[in-house]
């Protein structure tokens, strides 16, 4: 067994999944509650897609070892990996290019059988308009940094579904 294919059956690639998607949404709320910056719809939309990530990375460190939950592992993190990214360029795009026709909700349109915005509005509830930009680092929005990250995301995913999903001989 090669060593990637080695590391895709341990909890510790699945591990720093989780903890790398822990991490973006402590940033996360620290730009909301410790910067004090109102997150828009798509910024709470891309939440929930480190949030996907995250789910991933706990179903995939549960039993590394089984075929079964590292399919379901990493088909939800390819979703969300390119779901994230969708959604951040969509912002970038409300952001370098406003326009008063396309503008964003202001309310989250999650399904019924899951109101995040309902059951943990501290975290889920928009406060902010997506055409703003309130951040930048190296002269690059958090929109933009989104898309970066989601992009690593998707590339360490290709990197890791052939060993990952390959069976131990």
């Amino acid at each position: 067994m090669s060593q990637l294919q080695q590391f895709c059956h341990s909890r510790l690639s699945w591990g720093l999944l989780l903890l790398s998607a822990i991490g973006l949404e402590l940033a996360a709320l620290f730009f909301q509650y410790g910067m004090e910056l109102a997150p828009c719809v798509m910024c709470i939309y891309i939440r929930v897609a480190v949030l996907s990530i995250m789910l991933a990375g706990l179903i995939g460190i549960l039993q590394p070892k089984v075929w079964l939950l590292r399919l379901v592992g990493m088909a939800g993190w390819g979703v969300a990996a390119i779901w994230g990214l969708k959604l951040a360029y969509e912002l970038n795009n409300m952001q370098v290019n406003p326009s008063p026709f396309a503008t964003c909700s202001f309310y989250p349109e999650f399904p019924n059988f899951m109101p995040l915005d309902t059951w943990l509005p501290s975290v889920f509830s928009p406060t902010g308009m997506c055409s703003d930009i309130p951040w930048t680092w190296l002269s690059v929005s958090m929109a933009q940094w989104m898309m970066v990250g989601f992009a690593v995301y998707g590339v360490i995913w290709l990197l890791m579904l052939l060993p990952a999903l390959k069976l131990k001989k």
